[in-house]
């Protein structure tokens, strides 16, 4: 008999709350491994292949194309452990293909997994708890047993998201030694990255370690009811804050309620930071952008004043400094705003860095970013400079530690050289979590990145 398993739509990563239903990679009747992908969905931030981790007989589907679903809504319903040739005997003369009644993704050698169609095995009941028609249980526990010979022998890892398990399979961590944070002890990926920090601090690599719970964000309070208009407002334009627009919301706004953040800023002389780079591509080869310099004096100065690179863990009241500088930029597409992050953008050259962030943007100009160049970054630049403006006093990227953002380079008058004179100067601000550090070293990063834009020979002193 087959147990039907109800696979839900995951939460995709960086808070977001639905997708949008882009195309089925499967039908009902289908035969399914585990791990594969069965759907792409497109959330506020990029497009997405949805794997199942279920492997079984596909029963049902939820939603058409273009539907758009919250986290947490059934995407399909997977008859695990349906014989293997149901529905072939009467295609094949009454004879069957493979070793017969065995679980999907565990035949033998005679029968190769393949992809094929069957007829849809009838629903039977579910685990203690579950409702009759195999959705599981209310809590949606019943959906996170998982069909995986190990799981099968020693219980269910407490995990639905395949962006965690991703997570956890590329660092060699063991879901089974974490406790989750999550209801019912479900393992999130704030789980997971406390575990490979906690890892990382010790001076080894991530390896089975039992994280501490990480404390489950707060609760989100009631909206409070909007209030009946009349007049002139009632006939107001109303936009929904849904899609990109609703997770930068979000965001945005959790950094402000979460971080107290502090801004210094300082005028710069960038006239030989703009011939150094004129220089270089005067030189040949591949092209050097100013976002490129910018970032190369960026991690010059996070390797100096490391404070800078860190997340705080209010659970544990500690601030985590990270060893790797996984650089975010603020790119502005047709869809909205979007942070790509470069992975160890400190050991990078510009190049490396011209050439990522070139591939980083047109990613996001086109949608096909995916959640990992999404998430993770450590330290954001922001070059609000291109829509010409001077200043700006950003918001931190929750949960990083700091944002150094850029404005226009223009020619103003300067004194030179004891002389005035028309040099091309630009303001810098650094907006910095003041949990992390004080006044002194976020005025000593900022200075220090003043000082490699007016004298890009600064560099020199420490590559």
């Amino acid at each position: 008999m087959a147990q039907v398993l109800e696979f839900k739509l995951p939460d995709l990563g960086e808070g977001l709350t639905e997708a949008e239903i882009v195309r089925w990679l499967v039908q009902v009747g289908d035969v399914v491994a585990v791990d594969q992908p069965v759907v792409e969905v497109e959330t506020a931030k990029a497009m997405v292949e949805v794997p199942c981790p279920y492997g079984g007989v596909v029963t049902a589907r939820f939603g058409e194309e273009g539907t758009e679903l919250p986290v947490g809504a059934p995407l399909i319903t997977v008859a695990v452990g349906a014989p293997a040739a149901v529905g072939t005997a009467e295609d094949s003369g009454g004879k069957t293909e493979g070793s017969g009644n065995v679980l999907v993704g565990y035949g033998t050698s005679e029968a190769p997994a393949r992809r094929r169609r069957v007829r849809p095995a009838q629903p039977t009941a579910t685990p203690a708890g579950g409702a009759a028609n195999g959705t599981g249980t209310a809590n949606g526990t019943g959906a996170r047993e998982m069909p995986v010979a190990r799981e099968v022998a020693e219980g269910p890892v407490p995990v639905i998201s395949p962006l965690v398990r991703r997570l956890a399979r590329e660092n060699g961590l063991d879901l089974r030694e974490l406790t989750g944070s999550g209801p019912d002890g479900l393992i999130l990926r704030a789980d997971v990255e406390y575990a490979l920090r906690a890892a990382t601090a010790q001076g080894r690599a991530a390896a089975p370690a039992q994280a501490g719970p990480v404390a489950a964000p707060a609760a989100v309070p009631e909206p409070t009811p909007a209030p009946v208009l009349t007049g002139p407002a009632a006939g107001g334009i109303r936009t929904p804050l849904k899609g990109l627009r609703g997770a930068v919301a979000d965001k945005l706004s959790r950094s402000r309620r979460e971080i107290p953040d502090a801004t210094c800023w300082v005028d710069a002389d960038a006239t030989e930071l703009m011939r150094a780079r004129a220089a270089m591509n005067a030189a040949g080869g591949p092209k050097i952008s100013l976002l490129a310099l910018l970032a190369r004096i960026c991690t010059a100065a996070l390797a100096r004043h490391p404070e800078l690179n860190s997340t705080v863990d209010m659970a544990a009241r500690e601030v985590v400094q990270l060893d790797q500088v996984h650089l975010g930029f603020a790119a502005q597409t047709p869809r909205g705003l979007v942070v790509p992050v470069v992975r160890d953008a400190h050991a990078r050259d510009a190049e490396s860095l011209t050439a990522e962030f070139a591939r980083l943007t047109e990613a996001a100009r086109t949608g096909t970013l995916t959640p990992g160049e999404l998430t993770g970054g450590t330290f954001t630049l922001n070059n609000y400079g291109v829509f010409g403006v001077d200043g700006s006093t950003p918001i931190i990227n929750h949960p990083e530690a700091a944002m150094l953002g850029v404005g226009r380079i223009v020619p103003k008058p300067w004194v030179h050289e004891g002389e005035l004179a028309v040099r091309q100067v630009v303001q810098l601000s650094l907006t910095f979590d003041h949990r992390v550090c004080d006044g002194g070293t976020a005025g000593g990063f900022l200075r220090y990145v003043a000082d490699c834009v007016e004298q890009p020979a600064v560099l020199l002193r420490t590559l």
